[in-house]
């Protein structure tokens, strides 16, 4: 009986060392996946501040990309409108003083005009109308050399982008809004207008002034008539 008991109580007493093993080893082994669940943790945080950085610094490079792309073409447009206004100072400079020079040209062509042709002149009188006709000729010759060209208007379709209207002539035998007459020559200046040319247009008659012209003619004839 004492050897059972004795086997019993050795029995129990290595049920309880065991369990006590036990107990350690789960709580060793708790301990672990808390440290395990720990680091993932801290490592899923650490990724996610990583993917964040990575994101913020794709968005910035995007931007510098987009500031540069933005810069380059502004200086591109700048580097246009600089040759623009090279060309242009180069071309339209003098335009003011292309002008100036236009007036006594018209007051030459005023001079030659009012000469009469069929005029006997003296020998002076000749020489100096040559003269004139020289200096004319030169002054054309430089304006041309300067890209300042004539309008020509004189049966020209009025076009109130190179004429300017003074006048309307009332013919039947034109066709309306013909420039019939120029009373100041226009200039160009390449492709820009210096000065329109200052004109008169033709217009058609109304009715009604056709209408009194035959009164009018009528009662002249009705007065050669009573007279005769």
């Amino acid at each position: 009986m004492e050897k059972e008991k004795d086997q019993t109580e050795t029995e129990i007493k290595e049920d309880n060392q065991t369990e006590n093993i036990d107990s350690v080893i789960e709580e060793g082994d708790s301990e672990d996946i808390s440290e395990k669940d720990e680091n993932i943790e801290e490592s899923s945080e650490v990724e996610t501040e990583e993917e964040t950085e990575e994101e913020r610094l794709k968005e910035e490079i995007k931007d510098l990309k987009e500031e540069k792309i933005r810069v380059l073409a502004e200086m591109e447009n700048l580097r246009k409108r600089f040759d623009r206004e090279k060309i242009d100072s180069i071309k339209y400079g003098s335009v003011n003083f292309a002008r100036d020079i236009l007036s006594p040209g018209d007051n030459l062509d005023r001079a030659l005009s009012s000469i009469n042709d069929e005029e006997k002149h003296s020998q002076s009188i000749k020489n100096l109308i040559d003269g004139l006709l020289m200096v004319k000729k030169e002054l054309s010759s430089a304006l041309e050399k300067n890209g300042i060209t004539k309008i020509e208007s004189i049966n020209k379709k009025f076009d109130p982008n190179l004429h300017q209207a003074m006048m309307e002539i009332e013919s039947d035998e034109l066709e309306e809004g013909l420039v019939v007459q120029e009373i100041q020559a226009g200039y160009m200046m390449h492709d820009r207008l210096l000065r329109p040319a200052m004109v008169g247009v033709s217009k058609k008659k109304n009715k009604e002034d056709e209408i009194n012209d035959g009164k009018d003619l009528n009662q002249d004839n009705d007065k050669k008539i009573e007279k005769n």
